[in-house]
């Protein structure tokens, strides 16, 4: 009978002892490993993303050395104007017609007296001519008027020289007489007559003067209103009319009116000096001086209007040009007129115990270069060591340094 708890072959044959030796297993070599060049991989990528971040350029704002006045470390009150003419008209003719002739362009330098412009008058001229005319008739009719005169007075000697001798009776006497007394009393009307054609003469000259436009004074020619065949009339409240002809200007009166603040009224007096610059040339400066202060207040603005007048001229300063007048503390020297090279104050830093800039080269690398500075010019610092113009870095970074590639933070 067989026995019923022994194990079956199968798990027997898995107790069995394997006899036959096995060959030992060999390691792999170090150079096979995947982790090991994972490591030296990172290791890489971590040097590379090093040397990159090192060349890389540094993005920084780049600003430029400014062209700034010493006047504006003494300047009290700066103020925004425009050029005016204290001297200047719309030029129009006191009668009424149609333009037949304009003699003047825009920008031309006309003399006072200088006819501009002339309307049609033909008719007023033959009535001055009319007048005239009557003038010399006048004259004419008291030449015959002196002549009757002599005559009269001839004969009233002859009747009195034979009135003596009784040759003739004392009628005739009278008559002589009465006849000069007629002649004399026609000659007083006859020069009255005289002055009445005069005065003809006159009226009519008044009217034709009035068809000629004529410079009220010496200046330049700003604007023109009317052109040959329009209707020029004083009031030119009718269609189709034109008042002014011209608009010219007396470039000696030229002037500056700037808006001060009441609040900063203060800082203004009469014969202060001023620098006026020109929006249409930033280069330009021109020595001012407050003329006076306009005793009204703009309500709306709460201003006061102060009138600058040039101690400068020059001939490109136009009437209506926007300007900037610089109210200054004192009068400027001949050095103080120059403009100086001057930075932004965050421009300039300090490294090894000095003041230095980083100028930009043309391959946007940086060099450091020591300035010297000097005083407040408004928003800038005044320099020396830079030329006007020279391209920098505004507000270097902390890790910039000499050599360094740069590029613009603005793209």
């Amino acid at each position: 009978m067989a026995d019923s708890t022994a194990p079956p072959p199968s798990s027997l044959s898995r107790l069995a002892i394997d006899r036959i030796p096995t060959a030992p297993r060999r390691r792999r070599p170090l150079w096979k490993r995947w982790w090991l060049w994972l490591i030296v991989l990172l290791a890489l990528a971590g040097v590379a993303l090093l040397l990159r971040s090192r060349s890389a350029p540094i993005a920084v704002d780049f600003s430029s050395v400014a062209a700034a006045y010493p006047s504006s470390a003494i300047t009290v009150l700066n103020a925004t104007g425009r050029v005016v003419a204290q001297r200047r008209a719309s030029v129009s003719s006191k009668g009424t017609g149609r333009l037949e002739w304009l003699g003047v362009q825009e920008g031309q330098m006309v003399k006072e007296g200088d006819v501009i412009a002339r309307l049609e008058n033909r008719d007023v001229a033959a009535q001055r001519e009319q007048a005239a005319a009557q003038v010399q008739a006048a004259r004419a009719n008291l030449a015959q008027g002196v002549a009757e005169l002599d005559d009269a007075q001839a004969s009233l000697k002859r009747a009195q020289d034979l009135a003596q001798q009784n040759f003739i009776s004392g009628s005739a006497l009278d008559t002589a007489e009465a006849r000069y007394n007629k002649a004399r009393a026609q000659i007083d009307t006859l020069k009255a007559q005289i002055g009445v054609a005069e005065a003809n003469w006159r009226v009519a000259s008044v009217g034709f003067d009035q068809t000629m436009i004529r410079a009220p004074f010496t200046g330049i020619v700003l604007t023109k209103s009317a052109n040959v065949g329009d209707i020029v009339t004083p009031f030119s409240a009718a269609a189709g009319t034109t008042g002014a002809v011209v608009t010219m200007a007396d470039m000696e009166t030229l002037e500056v009116e700037a808006d001060v603040s009441e609040s900063s009224i203060s800082k203004i007096a009469p014969g202060q000096p001023a620098e006026i610059q020109l929006d249409a040339f930033p280069d330009l400066r021109l020595l001012g001086e407050v003329s006076r202060v306009v005793p009204t207040v703009d309500r709306s603005k709460a201003t006061l209007l102060v009138k600058v007048r040039f101690v400068e001229r020059d001939a490109r300063v136009l009437p209506d040009m926007s300007t900037k007048v610089a109210f200054l503390a004192r009068a400027l020297t001949a050095a103080e007129r120059k403009p100086v090279p001057a930075v932004r104050p965050d421009a300039i830093v300090k490294r090894d115990g000095g003041d230095i800039v980083f100028v930009v080269e043309t391959d946007n690398t940086v060099r450091s270069v020591p300035v010297k500075v000097g005083e407040k010019l408004g928003d800038l610092m005044r320099i020396e060591g830079l030329a006007a113009g020279t391209r920098i870095v505004a507000a270097p970074p902390e890790r910039l340094a000499a050599g360094a590639r740069v590029e613009s933070a603005k793209k």
